[in-house]
């Protein structure tokens, strides 16, 4: 297993790399779109549709939604708010789990929280990439998201007792979440000190640090919860020894539009 998972990161590095960082224009659109809509064929699955011919036809409905977006970059500033409402809600989904199940059980309903979950993510990166400090601020998410995540493990490992939310992922505790804050918060004091922000700033950037990383929790744990529901433990085989693409991309699907968001009201995604 272990020499599986090295052997497919060894792969995936430097295509992830790649696309994320060096495409641009609708070259990135359409890398970030097949990532997507990979992700959506897997969540089809995780809604209830067996069938491939459905959940390839999924999959299409979701690349059509992301065209249109890529048509009509005004529906950004519209999708991200009902993104961050949507986060917020599946937070008290997670908290009030298996009794929320009963609002979401439906395929439908399952699908269409797929939209929620999936278009924003793609909209969120496309703003970030056409924003000045673009591939930086890219990269600025995915660290938070990424210390937050190796944080969590190791805080989890010496620390662990509470558990977080044990009906959802009993694996994770309150120490775990706690440190994997403590380590995203210090990586974002230190950019501040690096780039010399005054007080105020780097206040306001420890705050929204803290928020993308709550979120990127809440996603973690929001495909957790689904997958529980379904039973399954992967949310598909794409990626030998890692799982599916939502398993790797789940906390990013929350963090992503919150993130773009906060920029934007805040002005800096502009500057």
């Amino acid at each position: 297993m272990l020499k599986q998972r090295v052997l497919t990161a060894l792969v995936l590095l430097p295509i992830a790399i790649g696309g994320f960082f060096l495409l641009e224009g609708a070259a990135f659109a359409t890398f970030i779109g097949v990532v997507v809509s990979l992700g959506a064929w897997e969540w089809a699955r995780l809604s209830g549709l067996v069938s491939q011919a459905s959940r390839i036809g999924y999959a299409a409905v979701i690349a059509l939604m992301l065209l249109i977006c890529w048509q009509l970059p005004q529906l950004a500033f519209a999708i991200l708010p009902v993104a961050v409402a949507w986060w917020i809600f599946a937070a008290v989904l997670v908290m009030t789990y298996p009794e929320s199940a009963n609002y979401w059980r439906a395929n439908w309903r399952r699908l269409l929280i797929g939209i929620a979950i999936l278009v924003p993510a793609w909209q969120g990166l496309m703003l970030l990439k056409q924003w000045p400090l673009n591939n930086w601020l890219i990269l600025a998410v995915m660290l938070l998201v990424w210390v937050a995540d190796i944080g969590a493990y190791f805080s989890g490992k010496a620390f662990g007792k509470r558990k977080l939310a044990p009906k959802v992922s009993p694996g994770k505790s309150w120490e775990g979440m706690i440190g994997g804050m403590i380590a995203s918060l210090v990586l974002t004091l230190g950019v501040g000190l690096y780039r010399g922000w005054d007080a105020n700033t780097l206040i306001k950037a420890l705050i929204g640090a803290s928020l993308v990383v709550l979120i990127s929790v809440v996603g973690d744990l929001t495909e957790s919860m689904f997958k529980r529901q379904v039973g399954l433990k992967d949310s598909s085989q794409l990626l030998p020894g890692h799982g599916g693409i939502m398993d790797r991309i789940d906390s990013l699907t929350a963090a992503v539009p919150l993130y773009a968001a906060l920029l934007w009201w805040s002005g800096w995604g502009v500057m």
